[in-house]
Formats: structure tokens, sequence, C-alpha cells
């Protein structure tokens, strides 16, 4: 294991994000959670990362209930964050962060983020003094390290480093698909990080799974180095770069925990001949019709859309569509919203409130009218 030569607090590299924790009918499976912590412990890992909103409000009393009320509190790192939804003013942040600690069965957090940074919410922050207001928490003990999780332009990211100097860790989205994507622009994001001597932690290391369940010709592009996992291959890219402090990865089995622990614990930089195999594939994905969701549920968790739509599930469906040219994506999709309780595409009012949580800034909407076009008609 190697150190991440940041901060001395964490052990390793790698760390256990709480957004895609094992289920059982709609609530976290305990017993799951448990073995999956020791095992992370066990393998000298320390950094577990949560939010207010993951999984409709579980993940933090689940940690509470699976982690710091088993586990001295010395032993692992905790960080939370500070969601635009949860606070209109100045006054609502401290309250709000102190239901945090008691969510979480905590006394302080060891990083707090400000969370989901972009153009449209940072304006809030700063009329709300959340920075600040941080700040003071960090100089009464409550917090360890301030920071914040970014999903916007590059320009916007370079503009808050450049206001706030005090900011400590900076949270990416940086995966081998999204380095050099119009979207997520992971590559020119990475850079403003190290033009400001910023420690990075990497989200979607593994794109929501997309860079596990590869198209076949991917697939074996990746299997024919014959060494690790196609998710190995996504983190130990990711961890391959400079200022890569964690890569955190949501892990929802004992499996998936496993798999990464094996590539993670005696970790080695990609060599050139797996550069030049993850190329082949990111020129496989560029030639498929397929939308950039990683399934981190804001659209439903955070918002809850009205009309009860799973939504990054319809999208699932429709990228297998078009990824594997399967005919059989009608009968998975009839089977989770016409079979169940949850609303189908067609049933979309419109709104837009997926659209505004959105880290991926998709346009939820049009992805919905064309699932329903799909699987519907």
């Amino acid at each position: 294991m190697i150190s991440n030569g940041f901060f001395p607090e964490i052990k390793g590299n790698f760390g256990f994000g709480c957004m895609r924790l094992p289920m059982n009918n709609g609530r976290v499976d305990y017993d799951e959670f448990r073995r999956m912590i020791d095992a992370f412990l066990e393998a000298g890992f320390n950094y577990f990362d949560t939010a207010h909103g993951y999984i409709g409000g579980q993940s933090e009393t689940a940690i509470r209930d699976c982690l710091s009320s088993r586990i001295s509190r010395e032993k692992f790192l905790l960080t939370d964050k500070l969601t635009d939804p949860y606070f209109e003013s100045e006054e609502d942040i401290r309250p709000f962060f102190m239901k945090q600690l008691e969510l979480c069965g905590v006394d302080y957090f060891d990083f707090y983020l400000m969370h989901a940074q972009d153009a449209e919410n940072y304006p809030k922050f700063k009329r709300c003094r959340a920075y600040e207001t941080a700040y003071e928490l960090k100089k009464e003990g409550l917090i360890r390290h301030l920071g914040l999780s970014f999903h916007d332009e590059p320009e916007v990211l370079d503009m808050i480093l450049t206001e706030h100097p005090e900011v400590e860790i900076v949270q990416i989205q940086f995966n081998y698909l999204d380095y050099e994507s119009d979207n997520v622009k992971s590559r020119r994001c990475h850079e403003v990080c190290l033009k400001h001597n910023k420690p990075i932690v990497v989200m979607e290391p593994v794109k929501g799974g997309s860079l596990v369940n590869l198209p076949m010709e991917a697939d074996e592009i990746l299997r024919g180095l014959n060494g690790g996992s196609n998710a190995s291959y996504a983190l130990r890219y990711a961890a391959s770069f400079p200022n890569m402090a964690m890569i955190i990865s949501g892990m929802s089995n004992m499996e998936q925990m496993e798999d990464n622990l094996s590539s993670m614990k005696e970790f080695t930089p990609v060599n050139e001949e797996e550069l030049q195999a993850i190329a082949r594939v990111v020129d496989i994905f560029s030639r498929l019709d397929t939308i950039p969701c990683t399934r981190c549920r804001y659209c439903v968790d955070e918002n809850q859309c009205p009309m009860n739509i799973v939504i990054p599930d319809i999208i699932n469906s429709v990228n297998e569509h078009y990824m594997y040219h399967s005919v059989n994506q009608r009968e998975g999709y009839n089977l989770f919203v016409v079979g169940g309780d949850k609303g189908r595409a067609s049933d979309c009012i419109g709104c837009g409130m997926c659209e505004r949580v959105c880290p991926q800034h998709l346009e939820i909407r049009s992805i919905l009218e064309q699932a329903a076009e799909l699987f519907e008609k």
C-alpha cells in the first residue's frame, strides 16, 4: 500500500464511497455493509465519504449504525458535505451541520466539502457565507480539513479556488472516459487543481459502473491484457496521475469490495501497454451513442421525482439498448417500471427538477421521451 502523500492521517489512496451501499428491499443491508467496512479497515484503508442526500438520507445513519457505533473514532476518517437543497441562509448552516454530526454519530468530520459546486449554486454559497461558516467550524475543531466537490467548467473551478485559497482539497469526477470529454472535462479540471497545488479526491473512477460492464469489444481488449478486472484498470488509471490523494469507489457488495481492494492494496500505476488498451476502449465508446449517466441518483434521492420515475434505471436501459444492440431491454424496463410501482418514462410532467440537480447536466426530459419511444410503443 502506498501513502497518499498529502494528509498523514489518510491510510493509502483508496476510499469507501457511501452513495451506493448494499441494499435489501429499499433499505441499506446493514449486515453486508458491516462486513464490507470490516474488510476495508482490515486491508489498511480508513477513508469514508458520505453526504446528507445519499440513498434518500440513509447513508449517514447507516454510517452511524454500522461504522461509528462499532469502530473507535481514531481508526476511521469521515467526509461529509454541505449540499445546496438543505440550507437557504447563513443561519441554516450550523444547525444543519450539527444535525449531520448527530446522524453520523461523530463529534467532528475529518473532511467537510462544499458539495457539487458549479456556476449555478456557487453564488448561493457565497451569499450565505458557507465557506466562511465552515472555516469557523474548522477553527472550533468540528472540521479538520475544508474542501469542495465540483461539477462544472474548469474556469469556474479556477475562480472558486482563487477566491477561496483556504480550500485544502478538491473532489472532481475523473476517469479515462471523461478525461477528454466535452461534458466533464476531467483533464482540464485536474490541471486547475495542479495550478492551485490542491490535492485531489477522485469520484466516479468507474463512472457509475459504466467502466465495469463494458461493450463486448471493449471488454475483450482489457481481458486480453491477462491482468486485473475492468474496474481495476479504471481505478489504477485515475490513481496514476499527479496530486491524486484519494480514489473513492462506491461499492454495493462484498464482491466489488474484494475486487477493488485487490487492485489498490498493492497499487501500481498503469503501464504503457495498459494505457494503449484503455485508449482503444475510449475509442470504442466514442462510437457509441450512450448517455453519460453515472447513476448517482441525485435526480431521485435528493430531489424525489414527483412522478416517482426511476430515472437512472431507465437511462441504463437506454444505454444497454444501444451498447449491446439488445432487443430485450423492453422486458427489463417493463419489469421495474410497468410491472412495479414506479412511474413510466411517459409519466414525466416536464418539471425539470431532475435536471437542476444532475451533476452531469443531462437533458433528462428529452432522454425520458426517447425511452418512452423505445420501450412503450
